[in-house]
């Protein structure tokens, strides 16, 4: 009897198909751009599609490497605060399911499990070979208690490769001033906030029943941080600051209004154990380049801070929020965007009179898990027309990130509800 040489190919890739799995046999249908990029401004080569409206705020977004995508809602929509979605023809996906009644920021899915917090709590759900959560209706609560006061309250996370679990706890304060965001107002000596917020905490990621208390602070002097992810280059944590507001309402003496709007810069910081970045005693002036003392603790916009603080990797512009941070490691960008880093930026509200900015994703290239050049704009037209954009009434918002296992980047807007598909299709 002869044999068909190509049937064991494809019997390997009906096996995969049937374990939700992609291999050199087993190939995600073909992506079709939308003929006018989503609406989105890219680089020659890129495309872009809406993949889904999902009609609420998306927060972070994870993609399992069998395709399957999590969504985070800031509020839960219908009693169901992370969204599943599955894909259908031409890359496109539909919401198939939802589960957690909690709102929130992140989601992180990492070997067999899926990760989500509230703005109290980290969960965690167990995965199966076709990237679907097992258990939607009994997760496991990693976390509990964490702290939250109202202000910067929202849990990031991410995961090293060691089995670490790393969640932002926001400080509840523009600049830990005796009477916050008032004119005039000092800062608190010692800022007490910091005992309890305003940093990076360190937990297991495999262990149940974790208290706020029982954690390690990891990294401390971050006012607040949204996006933030693991280099695998470097094994390093890496996070987004969104800097301290209102120089000029509270300080006016010191501060001229296009001041206030251009400083000071947010930050990209490479983090290790007991790192310092300088919040609230600081912030970083980009034209400067320097790290100035805070003129509630001194300053007069000139004065240097201690230089015992943590100097940024890199600054971006003020006020702009980035709150998506991902390292790419997919094949499917040109060379140039391996191992560099994409962020997320949702955009000013507080810079009038000047015009507002952001709504936009950048990319930031990386050489030795360093940041090596000036960053540039990735993804734009978020907002729908710079018009809009000035004003700060933004269509869109871009506020996750993540990476398909074809290598395209997904972008999740938390305005609108709509998740954007980035692909490259250059020959």
């Amino acid at each position: 009897m002869k044999i068909n040489p190509t049937r064991p190919l494809l019997l390997a890739a009906a096996l995969a198909s049937s374990f939700g799995l992609y291999s050199l046999t087993s190939r995600p249908s073909a992506v079709t751009a939308d003929p006018n990029n989503a609406g989105l401004k890219l680089p020659a080569g890129f495309g872009a599609l809406v993949v889904a409206e999902t009609g609420a705020r998306a927060r972070h977004i994870a993609v399992t490497p069998q395709g399957t995508i999590y969504v985070k809602l800031n509020r839960a929509k219908d009693g169901k605060g992370i969204l599943e979605l599955k894909h259908t023809a031409g890359g496109k996906a539909t919401v198939t399911g939802g589960f957690g009644s909690y709102g929130g920021t992140g989601i992180y899915a990492k070997g067999n499990y899926l990760y989500a917090s509230s703005d109290e709590d980290v969960y965690r759900y167990k995965l199966d070979a076709k990237g679907e959560v097992t258990n939607p209706a009994q997760p496991e609560k990693i976390v509990s208690g964490l702290l939250n006061r109202g202000e910067h309250e929202s849990k990031s996370i991410v995961l090293d490769n060691a089995g670490n679990l790393y969640v932002n706890v926001g400080a509840y304060s523009n600049s830990c001033q005796e009477k916050d965001r008032e004119k005039g107002s000092m800062g608190r000596p010692g800022c007490p906030i910091l005992d309890s917020a305003g940093g990076i905490w360190q937990f297991r990621a495999d262990k149940v029943g974790q208290t706020y208390g029982t954690g390690t602070r990891f990294a401390t002097g971050l006012r607040n941080v949204v996006g933030l992810d693991w280099n695998a280059q470097s094994n390093q944590l890496f996070v987004m600051q969104h800097g301290r507001d209102q120089l000029h309402d509270i300080f006016p003496a010191l501060y001229d209004t296009k001041q206030s709007a251009e400083l000071p810069a947010e930050c990209l910081y490479a983090l290790t154990k007991g790192a310092n970045a300088g919040w609230p005693y600081l912030y970083y002036d980009p034209v400067k380049k320097q790290k100035i003392l805070a003129p509630e603790y001194g300053g007069d916009g000139k004065k240097l801070a201690d230089a015992k603080y943590l100097d940024p990797a890199a600054a971006y512009p003020a006020h702009t929020a980035p709150d998506g941070l991902l390292f790419y490691t997919g094949t499917m960008f040109p060379a140039k965007y391996r191992n560099g880093a994409f962020i997320a930026f949702h955009g000013s509200w507080n810079r009038a009179p000047e015009p507002q900015k952001g709504y936009y994703v950048v990319f930031q290239p990386f050489q030795n898990g360093k940041p090596s050049g000036p960053w540039e704009v990735f993804a734009d037209n978020f907002a729908g027309s710079a018009e809009k954009v000035a004003s700060g009434r933004a269509d869109h918002k871009p506020c996750g990130l993540a990476q398909g296992p074809d290598g395209s980047l997904y972008v999740s807007d938390d305005k609108a509800g709509t998740i954007y598909r980035i692909v490259y299709n250059q020959k």
